[in-house]
């Protein structure tokens, strides 16, 4: 699967753009249900940011592929195990308080890869969309980030209901920072860092959250992985079922 170059790059930013369009669904399941009105337009913006940067990610990933395939046959003709996203963006969206942690968890790393590929990437259209997307990703960070303030700093319920999100997504943040051969081949070629180097900021950002949070960060333990490499949870074949319904049932069709 990464013989070349040019495999690798496909797979690279298939697992860029299919960690923002699970996850972009995932938070869009929140739309109309958010606990206070302005929590329910900024969540229902952050989806739509997450899914509009996996629109340009994997619609670059058809162009380098070269196969015919553009980024609606790959959002919605794809099967789970051809998907590439990590598993922490799969699991449900749980009670406020899961989406809000697992959203920071992810905010805290997309900031300083996005800042990475715009700044080294040599490939100007990564580089020109992680650009934009680190734009959005600061505002997320600055969001999910306060939320996790108020929360852990907030009732008796609340500290509970956000230490246990945390400590449920725990197990799945490490594979965010786990380096296999496509990240190898990525980083040779000047395309993307080495994801574990991105790690030392990234626990020192949520370090600090989780403190000023009153939180206690969960000790590192086994580390969920497969996402990858197309091996998921359960959660997200029934995720995709619903997702790509209407697509499957009417291929070809256009409104």
């Amino acid at each position: 699967m990464t013989g070349t170059p040019g495999v690798a790059l496909v797979e690279y930013l298939l697992r860029l753009g299919d960690d923002r369009l699970v996850l972009g669904h995932r938070v869009s399941e929140w739309c109309g249900h958010g606990p206070i009105l302005e929590e329910d337009i900024a969540l229902s913006n952050i989806a739509l940011d997450l899914i509009g940067q996996a629109n340009l990610l994997l619609g670059l990933a058809g162009r380098e592929e070269g196969a015919g395939r553009d980024q609606d046959s790959l959002a919605y003709f794809r099967g789970e195990r051809e998907y590439r996203n990590c598993l922490l963006v799969e699991l449900p969206k749980g009670d406020f308080a899961f989406t809000i942690v697992r959203q920071f968890l992810f905010d805290a790393y997309d900031v300083l890869l996005t800042e990475a590929l715009q700044q080294q990437s040599v490939h100007a259209d990564l580089a020109g969309i992680a650009a934009k997307a680190h734009k959005e990703a600061r505002y997320h960070l600055r969001h999910s980030a306060e939320w996790v303030i108020k929360l852990g700093d907030g009732t008796p319920e609340s500290h509970e209901r956000v230490q246990r999100a945390l400590d449920e997504c725990w197990r799945f943040t490490g594979e965010l920072f786990l380096a296999d051969a496509v990240d190898a081949a990525m980083q040779q070629a000047g395309i993307a860092p080495d994801p574990a180097s991105l790690q030392p900021r990234w626990q020192q950002r949520v370090e600090e959250v989780v403190a000023a949070a009153t939180l206690a960060l969960p000790k590192t333990g086994y580390v969920q992985r497969g996402g990858r490499d197309g091996r998921h949870t359960e959660h997200l074949g029934i995720m995709l079922a619903e997702m790509q319904s209407v697509a499957r049932a009417f291929p070809g069709g256009t409104w």
